[in-house]
């Protein structure tokens, strides 16, 4: 791993004047889960990130596209770290204001990476809170975990403001990870098995579902893949192990991770790392998988955006990376979503493929007030700049069949990015096929992103954990690895006949219109419990929907389809 660069900022002057202050209004809300242990001593160390304003942002998206576009003269003409680096780097004087600020507060131990976008730079809770006026840093815990946060909005100088995208570290508190829905839809269909049937998915489930023979499995050099892994989560080298002497013998496998970036957590393994991992190298089987793993060196780091600041700063990746985590769109300022949607054109411009869960909780549900509710959409799920994957479940949940919904598969619009032309003529088709079954309209934006883009299935699966199969768990957090794993021997194929990786899929996937891909046209998932949807979403449909995207795949077809140049 390329370590982060160090510098120490010169000592340019002795003080500044600043004729101003400028809010960063995002409403600083800690949810109930939370609980407020007290303030943080003024002499305890922080880190803090600080996200500096790039250039070229409309270039970048513009080359994302053609590089994404296989009707494009540049489709696949990726670009290198360096190349990004120069494309986005913030001009010497964003560089050189920011560092000034920070300098005449003597803040002075800072790292950068290779982009210089970002500056991770560690103070005192004091000269924190001097630095960003308004901030107040207090100490919450939730079960074993403990985090440094702010309780109230922070402000920049108005001079400053200018050159900064936002600062992290201060108000986003970990979600609830996927894994407790898993573990709270688990129970729903423990009935009793009939004699003859399967009872539960397995990698011998997936691959007879979805055509994979015991050949399709990794034999190129140049080629991997990754999970990412926040929330204190973690895998267990023992459990995989076990996993694979389990339900892998039927095709060829590695049994071990190649690479871990970060620090493995101790005691028990987390049930969602564990999917991730043993799903991805059991559908991608035999190639090397990395697993991105950040607890966090301080209480004031946020994991997400840790992995985030890597990936700006590592010239030699995973083609394909699979993260099962998600905010509600309404918890984040837009400036972060916006940033962190830079960043993902920056992953994607490299040939890099971010596949994100959609979420288990459907459509969502946000109270308004008083009998008034709207659909809840999640992030990063609803960037236009990942493929995202959504959920299904076997019609009859103990044959291979085919697949409806599963009901918690998230889905829907969000409220703040616009529709990418990419998807606009297969959304506007839905909307116009089921517009007399569609919610009412005060419910979601019908010109936002709409997500998912595919699915696979999420209900009922076995995995290991603690050297314990267990059956039954459910969640988009399963469909992903798995929708991973398929495009990575993709990758495979298309690296061995000398094609570039598939990088940002979604363009090239909609111009497919649903070919290769098995069309999911029953069931609809959850949504808000009240007298005017009475709990339910959107519903499949031929074709795209927001329940499932495009379907699931047929690898076979989809191998085909994605290995003409």
């Amino acid at each position: 791993m390329n370590a982060l660069l160090t510098f120490s900022i010169p000592l340019l002057f002795s003080s500044l004047v600043w004729s101003g202050y400028l809010e960063y209004n995002q409403d600083v809300l800690i949810p109930e889960d939370w609980t407020h242990v007290g303030r943080v001593d003024p002499t305890e160390e922080l880190e803090l990130t600080f996200a500096l304003k790039q250039r070229n942002i409309d270039l970048l998206e513009e080359t994302l596209r053609r590089v994404s576009d296989p009707d494009s003269a540049q489709y696949g003409k990726h670009l290198t770290l360096e190349e990004v680096s120069s494309l986005v780097r913030p001009s010497d004087l964003t560089q050189k204001v920011v560092r000034r600020w920070l300098q005449s507060h003597g803040i002075t131990n800072c790292l950068t990476v290779r982009t210089q976008d970002f500056l991770q730079c560690t103070m005192t809770a004091e000269v924190a809170e001097t630095l960003l006026p308004g901030s107040k840093f207090r100490r919450y815990t939730r079960d074993s975990q403990s985090v440094v946060r702010s309780s109230a909005p922070y402000s920049v100088h108005d001079d400053v403001h200018q050159h900064l995208d936002f600062v992290g570290g201060l108000h986003r508190l970990p979600p609830k990870g996927q894994q407790d829905l898993s573990k709270a839809s688990s129970n729903r269909r423990q009935q009793q098995s009939k004699a003859g049937v399967h009872l539960g998915v397995t990698p011998a489930i997936l691959r007879a579902r979805y055509n994979l023979s015991a050949t399709d499995v990794g034999t190129a050099q140049n080629n991997s893949q990754a999970v990412a892994q926040f929330l204190e989560q973690y895998y267990s080298p023992a459990d995989l192990a076990e996993f694979m002497s389990m339900f892998g013998r039927s095709f060829q496998h590695h049994s071990q991770v190649d690479r871990v970036v970060g620090t493995q957590g101790a005691g028990k393994a987390g049930m969602e790392a564990s999917l991730d991992v043993e799903y991805i190298m059991s559908t991608g089987a035999n190639i090397s998988t990395w697993v991105f793993t950040n607890p966090g060196r301080h209480e004031t780091q946020e994991p997400f955006l840790q992995w985030m600041v890597l990936l700006s700063n590592m010239s030699d990746l995973p083609w394909v990376h699979t993260i099962s985590y998600g905010d509600d769109e309404d918890s984040l300022s837009t400036a972060y979503m916006m940033r962190i949607n830079t960043e993902f054109m920056k992953a994607g411009v490299r040939g890099i493929s971010l596949l994100f869960a959609s979420g288990d909780s459907g459509a969502g549900c946000k109270h308004l007030g008083k009998e008034q509710n709207s659909f809840r959409p999640s992030f990063p799920a609803s960037s236009p700049y990942v493929t995202t994957v959504g959920g299904t479940a076997f019609k009859n949940p103990y044959k291979v069949t085919y697949e409806i919904t599963d009901y918690i598969s998230g889905g829907g619009f969000s409220n703040v990015f616009k529709m990418p032309d990419y998807q606009a003529s297969a959304v506007d088709a839905y909307l116009k096929m089921v517009a007399a079954s569609l919610p009412p309209q005060s419910y979601y934006n019908t010109s936002g992103r709409a997500y998912p883009d595919m699915a696979a299935l999420s209900d009922n699966y076995w995995v290991v954990i603690n050297r314990v199969p267990v059956p039954w768990v459910s969640g988009t957090s399963a469909s992903t690895p798995v929708v991973g794993g398929m495009l990575s021997l993709i990758n495979d194929q298309r690296l061995l006949k000398g094609l570039p990786a598939l990088g940002f899929l979604n363009p090239r996937l909609y111009k497919l219109k649903g070919q290769a891909l098995f069309d999911v046209t029953e069931g609809c998932h959850l949504s808000c419990l009240d007298e005017t949807v009475q709990g339910k979403g959107f519903c499949a449909a031929p074709s795209w929907d927001p329940v499932t995207g495009w379907g699931t795949p047929n690898y076979p077809e989809l191998l085909a389809a994605l290995l003409a140049e």
